[in-house]
């Protein structure tokens, strides 16, 4: 899976004053992440708002992207909850054109046990009909995913490939790397330790603050993947305040003010249960950005 190196972004959604989806925003995006050097795109992961977008929505994005990347950079589609029996049957008939890979979160909030986890995994793999990344991010689904569960499944399936980790934790970090099949790959799903990640052997990331500084993210993934951590340090400590604030109200209210505040989208509308940042908020991020 060599499209899965180097640096790829989670689009947000962009939406209109009035909740809709503006695709107008949306175009300007991708085509300003290819511009810039983002080496993949992921389609409606967690922080494209997934789960406030309707199944009609979430298919009219994915088509759009699709056909607005036209093939310029790999694309990877988000499919994941924690009701197997109906994710299965969204892979199942999921319309793959135009894309490479699935990536799909562990389920939240049931907290399954590892048993639990593996199997909701083997039951995606089993219908899947493109390799499979799976998102381990136990701040967001209340669980965690194991550094055995995660070398169980991806000895099990040749087609789970990759697994995108914000666990947080160095040492089930270095355990994955440490076990997993040669062929593979660990990708950094927090910005912060993507460096430190990639000294470990993680092959790049899946990035949130990508979407406003995406030749940033790219660069910083290539330098590390040189072994040129000194120059990769630069970048990662000018990023580091921006990416820090961009998680203070949920993610992804921060990184969509950044996007609105720098015109790369019209507006940094989301969708209850989320708001926009707060005034004290938007005044810190401000002067940040002016750095």
């Amino acid at each position: 899976m060599n499209e899965l190196q180097g640096a790829g972004v989670a689009l947000v959604t962009p939406f209109n004053a009035d909740g809709s989806i503006d695709f107008e925003s949306l175009g300007r995006l991708i085509d300003f992440q290819i511009d810039e050097g983002m080496n993949y795109l992921v389609s409606l992961g967690t922080t494209g708002e997934t789960a406030t977008l309707t199944a009609e929505e979430r298919k009219q994005v994915w088509a759009y992207t699709s056909e607005r990347v036209n093939g310029r950079v790999p694309l990877v589609a988000g499919l994941g909850g924690n009701n197997t029996s109906e994710i299965v049957k969204q892979v199942a008939s999921f319309d793959f054109s135009g894309y490479c890979a699935l990536l799909s979160v562990s389920p939240y909030y049931n907290k399954p046990t590892q048993e639990g986890i593996y199997q909701h995994y083997k039951a995606i793999a089993e219908v899947a009909k493109l390799p499979v990344i799976l998102y381990n991010v136990p701040g967001r689904t209340g669980s965690n995913m194991s550094p055995a569960t995660t070398i169980r499944l991806a000895q099990d399936f040749k087609h789970i490939v990759a697994t995108k980790e914000a666990s947080g934790s160095f040492a089930q970090f270095s355990e994955i790397m440490r076990d997993k099949p040669a062929d593979f790959l660990l990708i950094s799903g927090d910005d912060p330790v993507t460096l430190p990640m990639m000294a470990l052997g993680a092959v790049g990331i899946i990035s949130v603050i990508g979407n406003a500084f995406p030749k940033e993210v790219a660069t910083l993934a290539s330098l590390c993947a040189a072994g040129n951590y000194a120059e990769a340090r630069e970048i990662h400590n000018s990023l580091l305040k921006l990416t820090e604030l961009c998680f203070v109200e949920s993610n992804p209210c921060g990184v969509k003010y950044i996007m609105k505040q720098l015109g790369i989208i019209a507006t940094d509308q989301v969708r209850l249960p989320l708001v926009p940042v707060s005034a004290s908020l938007q005044a810190t991020i401000d002067q940040e950005l002016a750095k």
